[in-house]
């Protein structure tokens, strides 16, 4: 049986380790944040229910890489939070997606092609992360069916 236990001392900086220790390795790293939205949307040109209008809770999964700064840290998951909440949702929760996306089809599929774009033109314009890219994008559009988009497969054309 294992105990619980309290640290004897907190560590700290300078003393305990030192600010050069911080940054562990020079590797490319993923990181990764999901965010859930509730939005509404009708398909076009498509025989099936989903031609009606009707509503998702959709979860988007983003991974960014890039290489750590001087603390060991790529991108902090805040700024990610903070990105995503101001550049990408507030055209997503609780919209109606035929109006507030750019004309389109609003299948999963267009709609991570134009996530990953808006984060990809956010990283390019904002340039304070190290090498920071997106790998991809993942769209649930319910709990067992996703669309997904690759920085690969942005690239080649």
């Amino acid at each position: 049986m294992t105990g619980f236990r309290i640290v004897d001392k907190l560590q700290k900086i300078d003393e305990d380790i030192h600010s050069s220790q911080l940054k562990y390795h020079s590797n490319r790293v993923l990181v990764s944040k999901e965010f859930t939205f509730d939005a509404a949307h009708h398909l076009h040109n498509y025989e099936g229910k989903c031609k009606n209008l009707h509503g998702h809770t959709y979860r988007a999964v983003l991974g960014l890489s890039g290489y750590t700064d001087a603390r060991g840290l790529m991108i902090d998951f805040g700024d990610i939070k903070e990105i995503w909440k101001q550049k990408i949702e507030i055209y997503l929760d609780h919209r109606y997606l035929n109006e507030t996306l750019p004309p389109m089809n609003t299948t999963a599929e267009n709609i991570v092609v134009w996530i990953y774009a808006k984060l990809a033109e956010h990283l390019l314009v904002e340039q304070r992360y190290n090498g920071a890219r997106v790998e991809f994008i993942r769209l649930y559009e319910t709990p067992t069916s996703y669309a997904e988009v690759r920085r690969e497969w942005m690239e080649v054309e």
